[in-house]
């Protein structure tokens, strides 16, 4: 069974960029800085990210060795940035434990995280080689877009006025320019042409919009489905792909609800069942599963010019895995 295969190729580089990760923040000085550094690098994730830079690599007929050390780079990136949106968040918990801020303290948290940040392109080097200035200015571009994408996230928080277009501009730069930036860094690293690493470009790119919609979505269906405590976006009064939708479909009543959720800047706990009956029964968790079906289709297609029929099969295999998942 393909989906077995390759679940167990998966598996198999995500252990490798574990030890890799490890090895980048244990065993170093002062312990204040990179322990609670290595706090967070410990505590899992999916290592998605450096997962696509070595996929990549491998597609446009490059070697994994080539490029283990920049694929942890990313996931020391994508880790920075976590540190700091918890900050910015007042978030309590990740992936289940405290925190970095909460389990040291706020100094702490933001020293660690620059340190990761520096580490992250400490190790990007290591595999740059000849090919330096145009991987380390896709590494920055992609580090400058996050930045800018968590502001305007935070500037939409106080906006009344946002529509459809200024959120998809918004995750473009916050989510989908980081795994736009592993594709084409592997497809860098490997050797490949112009094309390759623009079609690999393509494919993160629509992959991380339809990744961040399905995010917004998850916390609709997994109220439903999987017994979690969903509806927080709601209660945070976000103004997600699901949220902009309905006030744009709406009318009466419903939508009177959605303008009060935004003056309230969000709802109770309690509201939260009546808020996805909303949603359901305006079609709009339809809505937002017909546009995280169209940009994977987008992402799909883009690598269809892959030479290789089995690095195509990763690809589109990654991309259901990526829009079937439930956390």
């Amino acid at each position: 069974m393909p989906g077995k295969k390759f679940q167990q190729l998966y598996d198999g580089e995500k252990k490798k960029i574990d030890k890799i990760l490890s090895r980048s923040l244990q065993f170093r000085e002062p312990v204040s800085l990179y322990n609670p550094a290595y706090y967070i690098i410990k505590n899992g994730g999916k290592r998605l990210r450096p997962v696509m830079v070595l996929f990549s690599c491998k597609s446009v007929g490059g070697r994994y060795n080539s490029a283990y050390n920049a694929a942890a780079a990313v996931e020391l990136l994508h880790n920075f940035t976590l540190i700091h949106d918890d900050i910015m968040d007042n978030a309590e918990k990740r992936r289940g434990l405290p925190t970095l801020h909460v389990k040291y303290d706020l100094n702490t948290a933001v020293l660690a995280g620059d340190g990761m940040l520096a580490v992250a392109y400490e190790y990007l080097l290591k595999d740059c080689k000849n090919k330096k200035n145009i991987v380390i200015s896709e590494f920055t571009k992609a580090l400058i877009e996050i930045c800018e994408g968590q502001a305007l996230d935070k500037k939409f928080e106080v906006e009344r006025n946002v529509t459809i277009a200024d959120y998809l501009r918004m995750i473009q730069k916050k989510t989908a320019s980081m795994l736009e930036m592993c594709c084409k860094t592997g497809g860098i690293l490997g050797g490949g042409t112009e094309k390759e690493i623009k079609a690999l470009a393509s494919f993160g790119k629509n992959i991380g919009i339809a990744f961040q919609i399905h995010d917004d979505l998850l916390d609709i269906k997994g109220y439903e489905e999987f017994g979690k405590t969903t509806g927080g976006d709601l209660m945070e009064g976000k103004k997600t792909f699901l949220f902009l939708r309905a006030l744009n479909k709406t009318r009466g009543k419903d939508k009177a609800d959605l303008e009060r959720m935004i003056e309230n800047k969000g709802i109770k706990r309690t509201e939260v069942n009546y808020f996805i009956d909303l949603y359901k029964r305006n079609g709009i968790i339809e809505d937002a599963e017909a546009e995280i079906l169209n940009y994977t289709k987008k992402a799909v297609k883009a690598v269809d010019t892959l030479k290789n029929e089995n690095d195509k099969e990763v690809f589109r295999w990654l991309a259901g895995t990526l829009i079937k998942r439930n956390k």
